[in-house]
Order: structure tokens, then sequence, then C-alpha cells
């Protein structure tokens, strides 16, 4: 059970959704500030449209997640892609705010359906190198948060956000065009019985890596309804499914809030001891004193978002270690308990330099939780509800992130260290609830059904 080729361009094409993921929804942090200008917009306006693009992927994910366990993974993936391109080059087109938040949201919506690639992956991925090769994908949301930061520093000051966003669109339209090099997923075509279309992709696999099938055939296992709600809440994962909702919802708070939280230091100049000209006014431009707080990010602003974007990859080696030696529920503890001290410790007056680090480090630990309950969603439910739960839990997730702006760019103004103490709390109870989990993954195998037939069907077939 080598990775070969095949292994090898799913990684590459499959990962490859995060980048258009990231810039999609990484776009808002860097078009806030222009937005506030061209529309006057005030502070719980700005954090709305925030709000819009996470209540979309809420709704839609649960949609997509049922819709994939039904129809397959590859065909949703596709229509989400197309879907987000759509309405996201729509969105550049906006003659107002009230259609850019409409549109934003069903941007969001069609983002949602990424997260089938992630599936896609999973399920096609041998055993021992899942630990390995999923949070290495952190790789291509690093590539996508960085990609649109670069593109907002050089675009936003010459031809406009309208232009930043049509840019940010084209990763994922390429994207659709290489989709016909992965098949759809060989577990989810054995579990719903469509077992020569599985025995035809294995064959292909094997043709693409130059390897011999193995001796054998594909059993068909008992037939099990897919994708119903009601199986999340099966007595078997009852406790499971409602204390990953508890760590999806708290990590996604927690993440945006970092991203939102860094973009309103950088934009508002908040810490006490940063006196770094992060900000570049608006010249004479009239808006630039209106009661609408106008300020544009200037280099210095473009160059800490940078440094702490990077972050996201700096904990990668130990996050791997932490999930491969410590399994992925003590693993995802720690992080999330290093993750609420890093919080508070925002409070502390320090240099520009300082907060810079302390964001550097922010954003490694999310990014650490996310790669980790991402991975431990995925492996702990059945290929019958894959798909659903790992839909309902990013819907779940998204409840999180929409309550984050309101926390980063509204609360966070009138009272820096309540801000800051309830996304430490939050992060606390997220730890404890990891620590709890009743099932660790860990070497364990992916299984097919609430009620597995015994031995795995087919196992690291190719």
């Amino acid at each position: 059970s080598l990775l070969y080729w095949f292994h090898i361009m799913l990684f590459l094409i499959m990962g490859s959704t995060g980048v258009a993921e990231a810039m999609e929804i990484m776009l808002i942090a860097v078009v806030s500030p222009l937005i506030r200008c061209e529309w006057q917009l005030q502070d719980w306006q700005v954090a709305l449209v925030t709000t819009v693009v996470f209540f979309g992927y809420m709704v839609f994910s649960i949609v997509l997640g049922l819709l994939a366990d039904r129809y397959g993974r590859w065909k949703i993936l596709l229509l989400s892609f197309l879907w987000a391109a759509y309405f996201s080059l729509l969105t550049s087109f906006a003659p107002s705010y009230i259609w850019f938040v409409f549109l934003r949201a069903m941007v969001g919506g069609g983002v949602s359906g990424h997260a089938q690639g992630l599936i896609i992956k999973t399920e096609f991925l041998p055993n021992k190198y899942r630990g390995y090769m999923l949070p290495l994908s952190q790789v291509f949301w690093l590539a996508g948060s960085l990609l649109i930061i670069g593109l907002a520093s050089v675009v936003n000051p010459t031809i406009g956000w309208r232009w930043l966003i049509r840019t940010a669109s084209i990763p994922g339209i390429l994207l659709i065009l290489v989709f016909k090099f992965i098949p759809e997923s060989a577990r989810y075509n054995v579990s719903t019985g469509n077992v020569a279309a599985a025995l035809a992709t294995l064959q292909r696999i094997a043709k693409t890596n130059g390897a011999v099938m193995p001796e054998g055939v594909l059993r068909e296992p008992a037939k099990e309804r897919r994708g119903r709600f009601k199986d999340l809440i099966h007595p078997k994962y009852l406790r499971t499914t409602l204390q990953i909702w508890i760590i999806w919802l708290g990590i996604a708070f927690a993440y945006y809030g970092v991203i939102l939280a860094s973009a309103e230091l950088l934009e508002r100049d908040l810490v006490c001891g940063s006196t770094a000209p992060q900000l570049q006014d608006s010249g004479d431009d009239p808006e630039s004193h209106s009661p609408c707080h106008c300020h544009l990010f200037g280099p210095a602003a473009y160059q800490t978002m940078i440094i702490s974007t990077v972050g996201e990859i700096a904990l990668n080696p130990l996050n791997v270690l932490g999930i491969n030696f410590l399994g992925r529920r003590l693993s995802l503890c720690i992080t999330m308990g290093c993750t609420a001290l890093f919080f508070l410790l925002l409070n502390i007056c320090t240099s520009s330099t300082g907060v810079t680090g302390f964001l550097f480090m922010l954003r490694a630990l999310v990014s650490a939780n996310f790669n980790t309950i991402y991975i431990y969603t995925a492996e702990v439910y059945p290929t019958t509800m894959r798909a659903l739960g790992v839909g309902t839990s990013g819907s779940l997730c998204r409840v999180g992130a929409m309550v984050a702006p309101f926390i980063s760019q509204v609360l966070m103004s009138a009272s820096f260290i309540g801000a800051l103490c309830l996304f430490s709390s939050v992060c606390i109870v997220c730890a404890i609830s990891a620590f709890t989990l009743p099932i660790e993954t860990k070497g364990r195998a992916l299984q097919v059904g609430i009620t597995p037939p015994g031995a795995p069907v087919y196992r690291n077939a190719v």
C-alpha cells in the first residue's frame, strides 16, 4: 500500500480545493476596509458581511453533505465549485452593500461543498498515511491565504477590490478543469452496492500506479440507508457527535476570531504598545473624515498579515507528530489549551513586533486545531454517513464563525480584555471536550456502516 502516482495526483488536486476555499473565505478580511469606505459602513455592517458568508456556508453544508452521501462526493464537489465561481464573479459587479451581502452568502454556500475534496482524499488514502498526508493539506490553505493577501497588497491600491474578487476566482475555475483526473470514491461506490464501478476505479488506480491488483473480490456490504440525520445521534455515536459539534463551533469561533481580530488590530491600532505606522490614511478623500472609520491597509499591515498567516504552518510538523503518536484526542486537547493561553497573552502591553509574534503563534495553534478535528471527524464516522457527519459539523462550525465577527469587530472595540476572555473561555471548553471524546481514531480502519460486517470489505486495496 505504498503511495504512488495516483495518490500524489489525488493529494495535489483535492488538496488544491483548499487554495480556492481559503481565497474566498479570507477575501473578506482584505476587502473590508475598502467596502467600509466605499459604502460608508458602520462596524456591525462590516461584521455582517462575514456572518452572512458563514450563514450561507452553514445552510448549504448540511444540504450538500446529505446529497454527497446519496449521489456521490465527486458530483457535489464539481457543483459546489461551479456555484462558488459563478456567484464570486457576480459579487465583483455588486452595485450596493445589500447586493454584496446577498452574493457573498451565495458564495459561502458554494464553498461549503469544497469539503468533499477532503472526504474523497480520506477515502482513498491508506490508513497508515492518513495521519501524515491530511495535515499536509494545510499547505494548500496557507498558499490560498498568502495568495489573497499578496494579491490584495498589489490589486487593492491600484485597480480596486472588484478586480481582486475577479482574480481570486481564477484558481477555482482552473481546478474544475482537472477534476476529471480523480474518480468517484471507491469506498462510496462499494457502500452503495456499485461494486463494478468501485472495481473499475481500483483497476484504473492500479494502472496509474503501475501496480498489480491484489487477489480476492470486493464484497458488497449489508445494505444500509444512507445519509440519515438520525444516524448521527444513534446511541453508538450520540456522545461523539455532540462533543464534535461543540469542538467545531469553538474552533471556528477562535480561528475566524483571530483572523478578523488581526485585521481589526492593524486597521485600528487597538493594542496599547503598538506604535508602528500600520495604517495608510486615504489622503484628502472626504470619506476619510467620515464617522465610519475610513482607513486602508498600508504595506506594513499587509506584511504583518503575511507573517501571522505563515504561522498557520509553523506547528505543522509538531501537529503531525502529536496526531500520530499522542493520538487525535490528546493532541487536540493540548493545542486548544495553548490557544486559550495565547488569547490572554494578546492583552499584554507590547510592541508591534510582540503583537505580530502573538498573532503568529495564535494562527499556528488555531490551524493545528482545525487540522486535527477535520481528520478526526472524517475518520470517526462510517462511509454511509461520513459526508453528512463532516457537513453537519461544518455547519455548526459556521455558527461559531458567524458570531466571531461581532466579537472581533464590535465587542473588541468596546472591551478588548472582555473579547479576549470570551475567546479563551471557549477554547478551554473545547480542550475539555476533546480530552473526553469517547472514540480514538488513531490507527483505526475507516468503518463502512454503523454495524460494520466484521473485517473491512476492502482495505488499502491499492
